[in-house]
């Protein structure tokens, strides 16, 4: 079993115990350091060079979703900064999740989460995969919610889980890019738009829309309308 390298930054003593607590309850994690503030945060994201970061949205010095802007920014320049980033916060707001998936955040996690629910989220961002808290799902699914594409509604609860860009699917996406229309539907999708009103903006039939809808998921390779929010946040395809 791999040894995974955690960083906890978080501000209040507390929870920085209760998570190290939990997180020390599994053999193969290793607490690496702790942060109680943004600066030191990112000091010890440098030097350590942690597996995974668990980040608090509200540090005194800088919130967590600016100091995942932050690091994705200094790993964009130095490849052999490989730490995933999961997002664990008590905001439980649509606009939160978002704005952290458009840092970069790989996942997102609310503070009260089960201990059982932490590992899997983890051990989930460590392999390589987006994970986000039930909770949280089912607030974007409200926001983003429509049929998906076998026509079945999305269940309360429902665990999403967003697979890295790998260089497959980037490849995809590069030899099967997007069209202007796509585009425009998929920044609504993103906005919160359902087909109805997506046809009402973009002047097309709801079956249209539909089908447009279709060739974003295919395209994307995701399965729904939140995997594709997400993924295009997360591939810079919507600012």
């Amino acid at each position: 079993m791999n040894e995974i390298k955690i960083l906890v930054i978080e501000d209040h003593n507390l929870t920085r115990i209760g998570l190290r607590a939990a997180l020390q309850t599994q053999p193969e994690f290793n607490i690496v350091g702790e942060a109680a503030n943004a600066a030191d945060g990112i000091k010890l994201l440098k030097t350590l060079k942690p597996d995974v970061a668990t980040i608090d949205i509200g540090l005194p010095d800088m919130d967590g979703i600016e100091l995942t802007r932050t690091f994705r920014q200094y790993q964009a320049e130095n490849e052999d900064y490989t730490t995933k980033l999961l997002i664990l916060t008590m905001q439980n707001s649509e606009q939160a999740v978002l704005a952290a998936f458009a840092a970069g955040a790989d996942s997102y996690c609310m503070k009260d989460i089960e201990t059982e629910r932490l590992v899997e989220a983890v051990r989930t961002t460590y392999a390589g995969s987006s994970w986000i808290d039930p909770a949280i799902a089912d607030l974007v699914l409200q926001q983003i919610r429509q049929d998906f594409p076998d026509g079945n509604k999305g269940a309360s609860g429902k665990r999403v889980l967003i697979e890295g860009i790998d260089p497959d699917v980037e490849k995809s996406i590069v030899t099967y890019p997007l069209t202007h229309r796509e585009m425009d539907v998929l920044e609504l999708i993103v906005a919160g738009c359902d087909n109805a009103e997506i046809a009402k903006r973009l002047y097309l039939t709801v079956g249209t829309v539909k089908t447009h809808v279709r060739g974003i998921l295919n395209k994307l390779c995701v399965a729904d309308r939140t995997q594709a929010a997400v993924r295009a946040l997360r591939a810079g395809l919507v600012p």
